[in-house]
């Protein structure tokens, strides 16, 4: 058989025994038997020792001994556990307060840092600003070069060179003008006999691109303008 093993609990006796029980119901506050008393000393008091001194601490007026059936329940004098004063716990309260504004200060500024730290963490960090400040350097490279020659006093382009450029555009402004008038109309010849919202699905199915806003800023910017007189005058 294998041999019991020796507990390393301390086993108190005489008044270390009365103290540690007295120390441990009033701490719990709750009714207990002798048996749970022993039990939750993890054997620090043997149990019949604990039964008598439970009813020695009762005697004294330590304790309050109840019965209940065949059972001894013991739970400590509510007159002799320590309260606080009244102006004990005013003080406290007031310690309460002031500690809990305190503590509402630190969690505005706890959360004003943490905006702070996202932002910051939103931002370019050192290599990502030198990258943009190279490609910005660049860019401003490539101008300066593209400016160079009109600095050097490079000759404009003759009256000669720009006529063959303005007769192309004419042209094409005038075709791109008839074609649009041409797809027009048989665009509503198309969806004459459809609501609004089935022609617009005819044409998304289709695949049409009709003006867009920058578009119609454009017919009636000057260049068109300009176009349509000089249009007017050839016809002429």
């Amino acid at each position: 058989m294998a041999s019991k093993q020796k507990s390393d609990v301390k086993v108190l006796k005489g008044q270390e025994a009365e103290d540690k029980i007295l120390e441990y119901v009033r701490r719990m506050n709750r009714p207990y038997g002798a048996v749970d008393v022993a039990a939750n000393l993890k054997g620090a008091v043997p149990k019949a020792a604990t039964q008598k001194i439970l009813v020695a601490l009762a005697e004294k007026g330590e304790l309050v001994q109840k019965n209940y059936s065949k059972t001894t329940f013991f739970v400590a004098n509510q007159a002799k556990i320590d309260t606080l004063s009244p102006e004990k716990i005013s003080t406290l309260e007031e310690e309460y307060k002031k500690s809990d504004e305190e503590n509402k200060g630190l969690a505005l500024q706890i959360k004003s840092a943490t905006a702070e730290l996202s932002r910051i963490k939103n931002l370019p960090s050192d290599s990502e600003l030198n990258e943009q400040l190279t490609s910005l350097e660049d860019a401003i490279a490539k101008r300066i070069s593209l400016l160079q020659p009109l600095r050097s006093g490079a000759p404009p382009i003759s009256a000669e060179e720009v006529a063959p450029i303005d007769a192309d555009w004419l042209k094409w402004r005038e075709e791109w003008v008839r074609r649009k008038k041409i797809f027009n109309s048989l665009w509503v010849l198309a969806t004459d006999s459809l609501p609004p919202q089935d022609a617009t699905i005819l044409s998304e199915d289709l695949g049409i691109e009709h003006d867009t806003p920058e578009h119609a800023a454009l017919e009636k910017g000057q260049l068109c303008i300009d176009a349509k007189k000089n249009s007017l005058k050839r016809k002429r």
